[in-house]
């Protein structure tokens, strides 16, 4: 599972961009988000995440998203 640092996500819009730890940007879709109540990203906030080949081989996150204060250890 990737980890990184939300670095924009626009809540109207639904959608942001997210700094992987030692990667490249990855896309967010508020789809994707698992937590309960209204789906929605802060900038600066750490998460754990999946990433998947988007369309247009974008890569983009996926299943498994979760603010990372949120996972189990």
């Amino acid at each position: 599972m990737a980890q990184g640092t939300v670095k924009w996500f626009n809540a109207e819009k639904g959608y942001g961009f997210i700094a992987v730890d030692g990667g490249a940007d990855v896309f967010v879709h508020y789809s994707a988000i698992q937590m309960d109540g209204y789906r929605t990203l802060e900038e600066g906030q750490r998460v754990d995440f999946e990433i998947s080949q988007g369309q247009k081989g974008r890569r983009r996150t996926w299943s498994d998203w979760r603010p990372a204060e949120a996972r189990a250890d």
